[in-house]
């Protein structure tokens, strides 16, 4: 069984509650990043859940050079820290490379490693001795059971905080597919899971030089990984998902999100998990 870790502040593991990281997928602007985070704030305390807020200052990893990428470190940190200042709320963003780690482990509570990079020695390693908490994203090229190993870096490298997140594993043909079986698998490696229920809904550059998504499915998958073991829960939530500019087919609005959790705490509780 996986020991328990500490995100946050917060325990994440076994026989906790569980922990949840929501926000939209990019920086749009100060103002949007506060009104989301008061509100996601608002609704993960009103269902007893720890809550981090996450947000991206740079979306490196596009499908087409127009893409909207956010900010920028600079900006998007200022923006960042204002969040946490003001809406009273753990930050958790990404980072692309080893001279973004500094900086941002200045802002953030907990830093992710993203999934296309989750095999960079170099990136593991100094997000891991940053000494914030790690979001380890399971590359879509991963197996669960190889995942441990790049979890390893981190913790060989004095971090035992690292939660890992699975957001589907790719076959090609602009789709990713959810092994359930691979909670388990992780969990019997020693690992801390979480589940990315947006990005596990993404059809991968489907969408004309654009990332598209099946929103309607977000739930069904949350439910099932809910009853395989998930000690957290990740998702995409924007005010206006057809307006956002980054992964909006795949982001939730407040009222899925709130469904959503309900939903997935539910699952929980009908299999003796704390909430």
């Amino acid at each position: 069984m996986a020991p328990r870790i500490t995100l946050a502040g917060h325990a994440v593991g076994p026989g906790a509650p569980l922990f949840v990281i929501a926000g939209p997928d990019v920086i749009e602007s100060a103002e949007h990043a506060l009104r989301h985070a008061r509100t996601l704030k608002a609704l993960t305390a009103s269902l007893g859940v720890p809550f981090a807020f996450k947000c991206s200052f740079d979306k490196a990893n596009r499908t087409s050079i127009r893409s909207f990428r956010g900010p920028g470190l600079e900006k998007g940190l200022e923006v960042l820290a204002q969040v946490k200042r003001e809406a009273q709320v753990p930050i958790l963003t990404d980072v692309h490379d080893v001279a973004q780690v500094g900086p941002v482990a200045e802002v953030a509570d907990i830093i992710q490693v993203p999934a296309f990079l989750c095999r960079q020695t170099d990136l593991v390693v100094a997000v891991a001795k940053s000494g914030r908490g790690v979001n380890l994203k399971k590359g879509q090229f991963v197996a669960p059971k190889d995942i441990a190993h790049q979890a390893r870096k981190a913790f060989d490298s004095g971090n035992p905080n690292v939660l890992v997140t699975e957001r589907g594993a790719t076959f090609g043909y602009n789709n990713l597919v959810v092994d359930m079986r691979g909670f388990a698998v992780m969990r019997e490696a020693g690992l801390v899971t979480c589940f990315d229920a947006t990005h596990s809904v993404q059809l991968p550059s489907a969408g004309d030089g654009e990332t598209a998504g099946e929103r309607k499915f977000v739930g069904l998958l949350a439910r099932s990984a809910a009853a395989a073991g998930i000690d957290a829960l990740f998702t995409e939530v924007h005010e206006n998902p057809d307006a956002a500019p980054c992964d909006g087919p795949c982001s939730l609005t407040f009222e899925l999100f709130e469904q959503t959790l309900r939903d997935v705490l539910a699952v929980r509780r009908a299999l003796g998990h704390q909430a």
